[in-house]
């Protein structure tokens, strides 16, 4: 396949080079009918940045190795990974051809709104962008609240694990850790970009060096799995009574799958970064690139630490059943007869945990204050306000707000939780796909390619894309344990269908009589439709 990205090699790099650059963004995005009111600050680096930060491999796969182990072990997440990660890349790079035609704030709801045509436009820009909105606000809960339980395993282990009379805090105090850090990140984002873009920088680099400074887990533990080990053997001894070879395989590629979300913040932060035609898609492309090739490295390296599956999934090791913590704790207490390595290691985890949380709150900032814009959203008056630093503030605390009080379920019961922030996954990608396929269909004839292409593979492309979608959001909703009760349910189907129903309906009975999609803001005495 080749990529075009036009105009890509650029001589001039002085001051009136980089002018230059600004007046074609601004005058691109005027041409979107939206006058610059964020600043452009960000380059390519940041750009990609912010979205690798969110897609934090150590994140989602830290999160979720207790259910690679269960369904399938080493071969579900060894050749899952790869898998998952190439058909994510083709969505991404779909996503990053329509970003380049439209690079605003707006994202993919305004990509529908435009491809969608005059007709079909309101309605498919009201879908896109409230899966789109309540996925990004979803997928900030799951992420914040993941890093107060990996603080509540790192005060059990250092102070003696499960069974060796270990402090477990209890989920009230996780729920105020998870409050605390969605504080802490709504201040962070309320700075200027270029405060949030050097963060965010950091952020990146945390979680790539962590990738690989993580292989000294196998090399620290006394005793390592074989390559045979690693890279043949199939887990069927699940607790979930499920016997079914390739229901398992499936099961387990669901976590690769999952951490592989949150690289569509490139293109909401397009208004904001510098040559977003070109860095924004690249963007997109790059995080998912590097994020593939990282947590593979990653899982393969972290497999070889890993003895006895069934004892790191007990609820009753030292851990309480969080199958990385457990990881690091053996191979740190096998060789040292002490865990305060595993905790440190589990420190640098969550360092780059904190700058995936700050990075979302950041992307789903923005959505909403795109969405406010264009006067989708209750209060939009007021969400679309920006400070004097060009921060879209009541967005983004309000955001902050939402991901708290979506954690409260969690006070009543996990299942409940586990349910909604899977809307993090499907609705995001339900989101990713409905502009693609609106570029194949509705918009084959209207759509005009920008400076990132991909030629006459953009069409197979596409529909690749949009058919992995429809298949993984089937497979997300299948049953994960048997005999199936209304605490092994899975509850996804029920949590996605309940956010569609109230999305149709609301657009049933009031958005269609006053949303017309996206608003020009070019004149604010008189706003027309774009």
């Amino acid at each position: 396949m080749s990529l075009r990205v036009a105009d890509a090699v650029v001589v001039d790099s002085g001051p009136d080079h980089v002018r230059g650059l600004q007046d074609s963004d601004n005058a691109r995005l005027h041409e979107l009918g939206y006058k610059q009111e964020l600043k452009r600050d960000l380059s390519m680096i940041s750009n990609f940045a912010i979205s690798f930060s969110i897609v934090s491999v150590l994140t989602g796969l830290n999160g979720l190795m207790g259910t690679g182990l269960n369904f399938g072990g080493p071969i579900s997440y060894i050749y899952g990974w790869p898998i998952a990660g190439t058909f994510t890349m083709l969505i991404g790079l779909s996503m990053a051809e329509i970003c380049s035609s439209y690079p605003t704030s707006g994202g993919l709801y305004y990509w529908s709104a435009k491809l969608a045509g005059p007709r079909w436009g309101p309605f498919a820009s009201w879908i896109t962008g409230w899966f789109n909105i309540v996925g990004q606000w979803a997928l900030t809960t799951s992420i914040d609240f993941s890093l107060a339980q990996l603080v509540q395993v790192m005060i059990l282990l250092s102070t003696g694990g499960l069974n060796g009379g270990g402090y477990m805090i209890s989920k009230y105090v996780v729920m105020a850790l998870h409050g605390v850090f969605l504080l802490i990140h709504a201040i962070l984002n309320s700075l200027p970009i270029s405060m949030l873009s050097f963060l965010g920088q950091i952020g990146a680099a945390c979680n790539f060096f962590g990738c690989f400074l993580m292989i000294v887990i196998p090399v620290v533990a006394t005793e390592r799995a074989s390559p045979e080990f690693v890279f043949t053997n199939f887990n069927t001894e699940n607790q979930n009574g499920i016997n079914n070879y390739f229901y398992i395989f499936v099961l387990g590629l669901l976590m690769s799958q999952y951490t592989l979300t949150g690289y569509d913040a490139s293109a909401y932060m397009s208004e904001e970064t510098k040559d977003a035609d070109k860095n924004g898609p690249q963007g997109i492309v790059s995080a998912i690139g590097i994020a593939v090739v990282a947590g593979w490295v990653y899982v393969v390296g972290i497999t070889f630490a890993v003895r006895d599956i069934p004892h790191l999934l007990s609820e009753n090791n030292d851990s309480g059943g969080h199958a990385i913590a457990q990881i690091y704790y053996e191979a740190f207490m096998s060789r040292y007869g002490s865990g305060v390595g595993a905790v440190i290691c589990l420190g640098i985890a969550g360092l780059a945990v904190f700058f995936a949380g700050m990075s979302s709150l950041t992307s789903n900032s923005r959505i909403a204050y795109a969405f406010s814009r264009d006067g989708a959203m209750p209060f939009s008056s007021q969400l679309q306000k920006v400070n004097k630093q060009d921060v879209p503030i009541n967005a983004v605390w309000m955001s902050a707000l939402v991901a708290f009080c979506m954690a409260l379920t969690s006070l009543g019961s996990l299942v409940a939780f586990q349910a909604m922030t899977s809307i993090a996954t499907i609705g995001l990608y339900v989101a990713y796909a409905i502009p693609v396929l609106l570029r194949l269909t509705l918009g084959r004839k209207t759509f005009t390619r920008g400076r990132f292409t991909l030629g006459r593979y953009g069409t197979i492309v596409g529909w690749i894309s949009v058919l992995w979608v429809a298949l993984i959001s089937v497979l997300f909703s299948l049953p994960v344990s048997y005999p199936i009760t209304d605490q092994t349910l899975n509850y996804t189907p029920v949590a996605v269908g309940g956010v569609l129903i109230l999305v149709v309906s609301t657009w049933i009975f009031s958005g269609r009589h006053w949303f017309k999609g996206p608003i020009k803001n070019i004149d604010d005495s008189s706003k027309e439709e774009a």
